[in-house]
């Protein structure tokens, strides 16, 4: 009997597999089937700080797998004879961590969970522009003090703005970045995006890509996102350089890899106040350490990676599965197929 592992429960309820989810699954395969659901939650661990036990054991002979990424210890046991494995999906979108070696040689087809969180982050990605465009900040610190204080609000070098007057650049117009230029195009504002591959932007998006393209958006931009995968090139993009190329008075917004930005060299843009300010979902270190001087700086808006938390989730999530078990099963080209050599 051919079989499908899920092992998406998890601690975190929002992001644990709903049974009208699994039933689904269970409903797009034939007969000859078997879905095996992983109890223990997927970011358990066994005694070797791995997978759980009961996920071992579950993706040996399997021919599917479904889960939070797909770490070495699943590899081996899935490798085992009788090894049948052909398609591993990711309910997340980063599969950094499930390219190693074996993998990367492997025919085994990895698909990931791009595109799925797209709207919720990008929704997020708007909350942080208005946060600052509209002076939030001021405002809740001067909440936080029982301070009645309209000065800087009404200065004649505010930081309030307008979006129809703004520029936001977005650096990966992948999903995410879509879904965000969509919006700010919507509310007025003015978008610039790069991309590492030419491609049809969405309409009102100026698109460029190639030597030059990232200097441009940069020197162009009141707001500058970054929606990228962490790979070898995207490291440390964005460093001491590239932010002295940003409009004084910009904010950076960073919902992609955390480990894309030189945090030191932002915390130093940001302490002497060229920067208007940064809104931060993602860290090079997660959770991110209490020694950090992004915590203490009021310029920063520090969210702990939840910009894709939906309650929707589950609805795109399970029909991105089940498309792409119709195609498995007609021998179609599978979505979200990951380039492993590109690392996304």
């Amino acid at each position: 009997m051919r079989r499908l592992v899920v092992n998406l429960n998890d601690a975190r309820p929002v992001w644990t597999m709903p049974e009208w989810a699994v039933r689904e699954i269970r409903a797009a395969l034939p007969a000859e089937w078997a879905v095996v659901v992983v109890a223990a939650a997927a970011d358990g661990r066994g005694d070797g700080g791995g997978p759980s036990a009961e996920a071992l054991d579950a993706v040996r002979g399997a021919e599917v797998y479904l889960g939070y990424g797909f770490p070495p210890a699943l590899w081996h046991a899935a490798s085992a004879p009788p090894a049948r494995l052909r398609w591993v999906h990711s309910a997340a979108a980063g599969v950094g961590a499930s390219l190693y070696p074996e993998m990367r040689a492997s025919p085994v087809r990895l698909t990931n969970s791009a595109g799925v969180h797209a709207v919720p982050m990008a929704e997020s990605v708007l909350a942080m522009i208005l946060h600052f465009a509209r002076g939030l900040d001021l405002a809740v610190r001067a909440q936080a003090e029982r301070r009645w204080d309209k000065a800087p609000f009404e200065a004649a070098d505010s930081p309030l703005r307008e979006l129809g007057e703004s520029t936001l650049g977005v650096v990966g117009l992948g999903g995410i970045g879509r879904e965000v230029a969509r919006r700010a195009h919507a509310l007025g504002m003015r978008v610039l995006a790069v991309k590492r591959r030419p491609a049809e932007p969405p309409a009102g998006v100026e698109l460029r890509t190639g030597e030059g393209a990232l200097e441009w958006l940069l020197a162009e931009s009141d707001f500058v996102l970054l929606a990228l995968p962490e790979t070898a090139t995207t490291r440390t993009l964005i460093g001491a350089a590239e932010l002295a190329l940003m409009r004084p008075g910009a904010v950076l917004l960073n919902v992609g890899r955390g480990k894309v930005v030189d945090e030191a060299a932002l915390a130093d843009a940001l302490r002497v106040g060229r920067l208007r300010g940064a809104g931060l979902d993602v860290f090079a270190r997660e959770p991110l350490p209490p020694e950090s001087p992004l915590w203490a700086l009021p310029s920063v808006l520090v969210t702990p990676h939840v910009s894709a938390t939906s309650r929707r989730f589950w609805r795109r999530q399970t029909d991105l599965i089940v498309e792409n078990l119709r195609r498995y099963l007609a021998g179609e080209p599978l979505l979200n197929v990951v380039d492993k050599d590109a690392g996304y």
